[in-house]
């Protein structure tokens, strides 16, 4: 049984496995890429400071500043989009959906945030939360509600072709049920 404000039929079943392979596929990359040991010679200190890095970035220049902003928020983008498609809701509160989206993109960050502490040469940095999680949100802001629009514009068209091809079949069948007028014997009284 489907929940209701899912589209139905194969439709669905590819988008929501397509989805969830894709979203797994992601996080492995996303895990091999921030919990992966460094060999560096001496690590930074933790930023615990809201946008100190972000201020110390953009004092590197434009081409650094923009190299490493883009990557915090490239990271987990593609999860502003993923998660909504593994879950195949098309009806759906677009605020609502912004939320969840963004809440499951900032755990995220904020778990690999502390698994890094437990790894060589990786420190934490709450920069990167803030960063991983406007990517998600931006993501999610420039795909989902449009491809919504377009698949509910889909669904909508096919529901109505497939409504048309049951009348029409359905007066088919009437027709070549009907042969007319069911006789009456008018000799036989109605009960009291």
């Amino acid at each position: 049984m489907q929940r209701q404000g899912s589209f139905g039929g194969s439709a669905t079943i590819r988008i929501r496995v397509t989805g969830g392979v894709l979203l797994v596929a992601h996080l492995v990359l996303v895990a091999w890429l921030t919990l992966r040991p460094l060999d560096v010679p001496w690590v930074a200190p933790p930023n615990l400071h809201p946008l100190a890095g972000i201020r110390a970035d953009l004092a590197l220049g434009r081409l650094e500043a923009a190299h490493r902003i883009g990557e915090g928020l490239a990271l987990l983008a593609p999860l502003g989009v993923l998660l909504p498609m593994a879950h195949g809701r098309l009806t759906v509160s677009p605020l609502s959906s912004l939320i969840r989206t963004a809440a499951a993109g900032a755990l995220l960050s904020l778990g690999i945030a502390l698994l890094q502490t437990g790894v060589p040469g990786r420190v934490v940095d709450v920069d990167s939360l803030l960063l991983n999680t406007t990517g998600v949100v931006l993501a999610h802001l420039a795909v989902v509600p449009a491809g919504r629009a377009r698949l509910r514009r889909r669904d909508t068209r096919d529901a109505r072709e497939d409504t048309d091809a049951c009348a029409e079949w359905f007066v088919t069948v009437q027709e070549e049920l009907s042969q007319g007028r069911t006789p009456t014997i008018p000799r036989v009284g109605i009960a009291p």
